[in-house]
């Protein structure tokens, strides 16, 4: 019963994992980066962004993942 739950959750994360990573911006920065103009606001701002939010919840699902990964592997259950 357990392991089914942690399997659910674990597919749910996996989905939500690629649907974050398909939502970012790519991180090149072009020929604007020799000139410094990616110094702006929005770069300087980056956490309070859509982008900011989407690299955190990123990071959070990630690492849920590898948790996820390892309990679902101890064969405990």
């Amino acid at each position: 019963m357990v392991k089914t739950v942690i399997t659910v959750v674990f597919i749910i994360v996996c989905i939500a994992l690629v649907v974050t990573v398909l939502m970012q911006e790519g991180k090149s920065a072009g020929l604007g980066s020799i000139s410094g103009a990616a110094e702006t606001y929005w770069g300087k701002n980056k956490g309070r962004s859509m982008e900011g939010r989407l690299v955190k919840c990123t990071k959070v699902l990630a690492v849920l993942f590898m948790v996820l990964a390892a309990v679902l592997n101890l064969n405990v259950f």
